[in-house]
């Protein structure tokens, strides 16, 4: 399955452009968070996407709630926090929300350690896990070298092991990538990233 993934779209034209004329070679979308910015345009985030000419996949990140997520989707978008899917054989589990709690604010929407443990316990197996925030200590360096990652989803990855752990929230760390075990993680950004996975 040919995969187009991004994250942290937050309103931009430009870049949902980019994303809408590369799905024309995608099997499936993924979204890993913060479509929008401050709780604010989330619909005209959705309308920018419309034209995807594959199915989206989304979790919600800080700037949305998933229940603000769900009412903005589209037909062909749907929206994972704390569920699973099966698309075309590909087991996919998602969580979003910035985790663990952080100071950004009263707008920005989170998840404590213990809270993301129980969501993430929900899932006995997956190929693919889409967050918004990042593992503990990989691809979550911020611009002063802080680790602010989740060790829940650390401890998700290492547990299911994935073939692949998308995620997204932490700008400075845009592009960055590793392995935990077997699973490759990448911290997304608003660009287009191509994956390749056999379900």
């Amino acid at each position: 399955m040919r995969i187009l993934a991004f994250s942290d779209l937050h309103l931009s034209r430009a870049r949902a452009a980019d994303l809408v004329a590369a799905s024309v070679d995608a099997d499936l979308v993924l979204g890993a968070g913060d479509f929008c910015g401050f709780r604010e345009g989330l619909a005209e985030a959705m309308e920018m996407l419309a034209d995807l000419a594959a199915p989206l996949i989304m979790v919600p990140g800080n700037h949305e709630t998933a229940e603000e997520l769900r009412a903005a989707a589209r037909a062909n978008m749907r929206v994972l926090h704390g569920q699973g899917l099966e698309e075309q054989g590909l087991r996919i589990f998602g969580l979003g929300y910035g985790i663990p709690l952080s100071p950004f604010g009263d707008w920005s929407v989170e998840m404590d350690e213990d809270a993301a443990t129980l969501l993430l316990d929900r899932c006995t197996g997956a190929d693919l896990l889409l967050t918004h925030s990042p593992p503990k200590g990989l691809a979550d360096r911020t611009a002063t070298g802080a680790s602010v990652g989740s060790a829940a989803i650390r401890a998700a990855i290492e547990r299911l092991q994935p073939k692949l752990a998308l995620c997204g929230h932490i700008h400075e760390s845009w592009g960055q990538e590793g392995r935990i075990g077997g699973t490759l993680v990448v911290n997304l950004g608003p660009t287009v990233h191509w994956y390749e996975v056999t379900p």
